[in-house]
């Protein structure tokens, strides 16, 4: 059975915050096919965005997202990349749909600075999460209730995984392979990709 994974992308979303994850999950898909390739993909992967138009992000690049809020498909595995949040979190219509996909679907994650995002949308209440160093701070004075935890490359909370910044989202990436298909494949992912996985 196929497994749905959307990504959430926005103006001056992190480059690496939303296509390290792209990477992993599309690459585990590659792996699995070359082991069991009579079964369906493992995950179909695919980006949405508020509006049907080119997001631009940091750095400047252009992405055209494959989805927007009213056309994706199904979403069981919610990613909300972080970067520049600021315009994001006062949008209301941004808010209500993380918050209508993550309680509709299986697992959400965030990277970096995307736990503002999943606090702000009501989706992170009181679990315990991590974000940028750089955010750490600004995180438990916004949301005192949350548990947020510093020097650590990623936090699972049962339903609710939060990575670190940047390169911390490919690592928690790897971990949701692990949870969803078995950790050898996710090992066998970080060495297709030649990385090397930070599990903890």
């Amino acid at each position: 059975m196929t497994t749905t994974i959307g990504i959430f992308l926005f103006d001056e979303v992190e480059v690496l915050d939303f296509a390290g994850p792209f990477e992993v999950f599309c690459t585990a898909s590659r792996v699995k096919h070359k082991l069991a390739p009579e079964q369906p993909p493992l995950f179909e992967v695919f980006t949405v965005a508020e509006e049907p138009r080119l997001v631009r992000a940091r750095g400047g690049l252009a992405v055209s997202p494959g989805f927007n809020f009213s056309n994706h498909p199904s979403i069981e595995v919610l990613v909300v990349p972080g970067g520049v949040v600021t315009e994001e979190l006062a949008k209301p219509a941004v808010s209500n749909w993380i918050k209508q996909v993550a309680a509709g679907g299986q697992l959400t994650a965030s990277v970096c600075t995307g736990a503002f995002l999943l606090a702000q949308a009501g989706v992170l209440v009181d679990q315990t999460v991590t974000t940028h160093w750089e955010d750490i701070d600004d995180l438990r004075r916004v949301f005192p209730n949350l548990t947020v935890k510093e020097n650590i490359r990623w936090v699972d909370d049962g339903n609710f995984v939060t990575s670190a910044g940047i390169s911390a989202g490919i690592d928690m990436s790897l971990h949701l392979v692990a949870r969803l298909a078995g950790e050898e494949l996710a090992r066998k992912t970080a060495r297709q990709m030649e990385y090397d996985w930070n599990m903890g």
